[in-house]
């Protein structure tokens, strides 16, 4: 069987038995491809090709590892669809336990060589926490079944002076509160299982990413982050800093949700929500880590990374045309796959979906409110929910900021008070 991913051919087994197609319980006997896995992957090519392009990696050779590689496919694309400027200085090594993906993969390298950077792809077989430790990587991508913390600290270590660190969590239900064990033993934390969940567990899971960094005197700061169906994802720029790392915990605190007058007036103080009038209060609001908190209240989320979770300049340049030049291809009619002209289409509409509303985002990303229009319209009792794209066209007309979300659900983000986003609700419903 042959596949197409983005612009990239991967040949799974011909035995369904040695090959596993998608989410399924630990393995290691069989070669692991997950297509619910795309859209990161199209996203980290994305991401690759921002940073590479900003300077940050310098302008000498690259050292990326795709650390638990499964059908390697992540590299190759890298390699295959990145700018070929950029593909020449790469230098990847993928990396599995499983002597099977790592055969297939090296199969799939040789059979459907990348366009740029020819020759410019290893591997080791091995435990990533021992294989990764030899050298100061540039790039490290983790992507574990399941949660990535046994990996945490032995990645950070491993990094080059200025790195960037890709890590996804697949333990959704401990990340979202679902498992509230789990949660505590993997994160040291509590989240409210509320819709705004799994943001809290983006944000759970980037405190301990930061907590990390700073016990080897690196700061850690998140550049996209991004909840996908089945998985959590955050990828950070770590550069060595002791100064920066002393400054962790002005980034560090709790969310709350239902908060009282007092908890809003002492978030507005601490400048984590927007100055507004108390009349209404707000849904959510965070509060510094010296606030003290009772752990036992169910309407507490943290400690979390209380400070922007991505970087406007990195997702503002997550624009649709240059998805689809690198990471698709047109129709042919003699292709590998045998697909008609509406499977390209499909994948092509797949590829862009990865990237919806990032960059639209990217304005806003420092916007101390995510709302979620369904529950905006509930604590208010209002009739409906009201469009996102009409509440951001409102509240930008007020003079505030405010942005579609790539949150997947109706929601936008805003740096407006709590009074303008109730005013702005109100001018879209039905007059009586």
């Amino acid at each position: 069987m042959i596949h197409l991913e983005g612009a990239t051919l991967i040949q799974l087994s011909d035995k369904i038995e040695n090959h596993v197609i998608g989410p399924s319980t630990k393995d290691y006997e069989k070669v692991f491809y997950n297509p619910a896995m795309a859209g990161s992957r199209t996203r980290s090519i994305m991401l690759m090709k921002h940073i590479i392009g900003s300077g940050y990696l310098g302008d000498s050779e690259i050292y990326a590892i795709d650390g638990l590689a499964a059908s390697g496919l992540r590299a190759r694309r890298w390699l295959n669809e990145l700018p070929p400027e950029q593909a020449n200085r790469l230098k990847v090594t993928i990396c599995d336990m499983n002597e099977n993906s790592i055969e297939r993969a090296m199969e799939n390298y040789r059979k459907y060589p990348p366009r740029n950077g020819k020759d410019n792809l290893s591997y080791r077989k091995g435990d990533l926490r021992s294989a990764i430790l030899d050298q100061g990587w540039h790039w490290v991508d983790i992507d574990p079944f399941g949660s990535p913390m046994p990996f945490l600290d032995t990645a950070i270590q491993s990094l080059a002076k200025k790195a960037i660190l890709e890590i996804s969590a697949t333990d959704t239900a401990a990340l979202a509160g679902s498992s509230k064990t789990a949660l505590m033993r993997r994160y040291g934390a509590r989240i409210n299982p509320d819709n705004l969940a799994h943001d809290s567990g983006l944000r759970v899971l980037m405190a301990c990413i930061a907590r990390s960094a700073a016990r080897h005197d690196r700061f850690a700061e998140p550049i996209l982050s991004v909840w996908d169906s089945h998985h959590l994802r955050i990828s950070v720029k770590v550069k060595k800093s002791v100064e920066k790392a002393n400054e962790l915990e002005k980034c560090l605190g709790w969310r709350v949700s239902e908060p009282n007058e007092r908890e809003v007036i002492d978030s507005m103080e601490e400048g984590l929500t927007p100055r507004s009038s108390t009349k209404s209060l707000p849904m959510h609001c965070f509060l510094p880590l010296s606030y003290p908190v009772n752990r036992e209240d169910k309407r507490i989320s943290g400690p979390l990374w209380i400070a922007p979770l991505g970087d406007s300049k990195v997702m503002s340049s997550f624009i649709e045309d240059d998805v689809v030049s690198m990471c698709t291809t047109e129709f042919s009619p003699k292709n590998p796959m045998n697909w008609d002209k509406r499977d390209f289409e499909l994948e092509r509409r797949r590829v862009v979906r990865s990237i919806k509303n990032i960059k639209n985002e990217s304005e806003i990303i420092e916007g101390e409110f995510l709302i979620l229009t369904d529950d905006l319209a509930s604590w208010r009792n209002v009739g409906s929910p009201p469009s996102p794209n009409k509440m951001v066209e409102i509240i930008n007309e007020k003079g505030f900021k405010a942005g579609l979300s790539h949150y997947p659900k109706p929601s936008f983000r805003t740096n407006a008070p709590w009074d303008v986003i109730i005013e702005s609700l109100e001018q879209t419903q039905p007059p009586i």
